[in-house]
């Protein structure tokens, strides 16, 4: 070979590193958080591309990504930085999922970073929180996900039978959700998070940080806006039309939150520090006396016969068991399971039967009949919010009854 060819496949190899260093330079190379689960920026999921075009969205499941070009990096290496100079934080992958739907089981939200703006949502099926918050969610993904809105619902349960894959199959077709939904029964990712609340809301920008947090139902206004600004920039960034972009809020009627004045009540061992008639936080077996009238404190929990306390719930050991609870709010939710053919509730209120006016969704001749592990509606009072006493009477053994939760 001569000295010109040597000299010149020298230069050639020299150039390709060169180039290669170069594009690994544009990279932000991802952190670890204190917890040791991932954090997701832009360098930890990107493939830089020689043209400055791009197609677009990368593929839900993450399985394919799009190629992007030096000058998205460039672009989005731009917001990360102003993303750190306003105290934000990288986003967190997805840390031991433990079932998915809607979705393949290779989904990472790595995948989508650098091409579209996620919103996380932590919720689990019997909160009535959450569900109230689920008709914002499905219409902002109707809405926004064909502009690059990525909805990611993270179930965490609160209680153990809402770690079982169908039971959140089944709320999850029942709610309408058809976004991604990933089981977080071991709490990874809600602990990577730091979360503890239900419903959170996590809004992550193109560059892979949080740059917006929601904590429990309300200011649907100020997410809407937030994910409508991060779609508008994400169109700049690949080039593509803000004209397009949806405007306006969604205005669903839900509950109203300031006629809400009674807690969540728990009924199991672990909670039922609102246990009026019996001893608190005590498992095992209790025989209690139901108050006699007049004698009910507001927001207080009285059980009337033999109860088995479990730390999650608490059962009835005989027929005729009474639950009886003076409340303030407008609706009346109560997480419970029956017998596989049901277990058959008489509902009063106000020393009544409950009028069908009055009666929940769930409750048909002022009786309501539980099996399934979930969320049943027993009163949604048709003038609104307001004192009353609600009593349930147990036709048969076996009512295991889980929490209170008020609308």
């Amino acid at each position: 070979m001569s000295t010109n060819k040597k000299i010149l496949l020298v230069i050639i190899i020299l150039a390709v590193i060169g180039s290669i260093w170069y594009l690994e330079s544009l990279k932000v190379h991802p952190g670890v958080t204190a917890g040791g689960s991932q954090a997701i920026n832009i360098g930890a999921t990107t493939t830089v591309a020689s043209s400055t075009t791009m197609s677009g969205s990368s593929t839900i499941g993450g399985q394919t990504s799009t190629i992007l070009s030096t000058s998205v990096v460039t672009s989005l290496k731009q917001i990360a930085a102003a993303d750190q100079a306003a105290g934000d934080q990288p986003a967190i992958e997805i840390a031991d999922p433990t079932g998915f739907i809607n979705v393949s089981s290779t989904f990472t939200l790595s995948s989508l970073v650098g091409h579209d703006v996620i919103l996380l949502d932590f919720w689990t099926y019997s909160c009535i929180n959450c569900v109230r918050t689920i008709p914002y969610l499905n219409a902002w993904y109707q809405k926004y996900a064909p502009y690059g809105l990525v909805i990611v619902g993270i179930h965490t349960p609160e209680f153990d039978f809402e770690k079982e894959l169908t039971n959140v199959q089944n709320a999850v077709a029942e709610y309408g959700i058809h976004y991604p939904v990933i089981l977080d029964s071991n709490y990874g990712t809600w602990n990577a998070y730091n979360n503890l609340y239900w419903p959170a809301e996590y809004v992550i920008d193109m560059a892979g940080y949080v740059v917006h947090n929601q904590i429990g139902e309300g200011s649907y206004a100020e997410s809407e806006a937030e994910i409508q600004k991060l779609l508008i920039e994400r169109a700049q960034v690949l080039g593509l039309s803000t004209a397009d972009i949806p405007t306006g809020t969604v205005d669903i009627a839900t509950a109203n939150l300031n006629e809400i004045n009674s807690p969540e009540t728990y009924f199991g061992a672990e909670r039922n520090s609102l246990l009026a008639n019996g001893t608190v936080m005590t498992n095992g077996n209790q025989t209690l006396t139901a108050p006699a009238a007049g004698t009910i404190q507001p927001n207080q929990l009285y059980l009337g016969g033999a109860w088995d306390f479990e730390d999650q719930y608490a059962t009835n050991l005989a027929a005729g068991a009474t639950i009886t609870y003076e409340y303030d709010a407008g609706n009346v939710y109560m997480v419970a399971a029956g017998a596989a053919t049901g277990t058959v509730v008489d509902v009063m209120q106000d020393g009544q039967p409950i009028s069908a006016a009055d009666a929940g969704s769930d409750v048909q001749n002022s009786k309501i009949i539980i099996s399934g592990n979930r969320l049943y509606n027993i009163v949604r009072n048709v003038a609104g919010g307001g004192e009353h006493t609600l009593q349930l009477i147990v036709e048969t053994p076996g009512l295991q009854a889980y929490t209170f939760t008020f609308g």
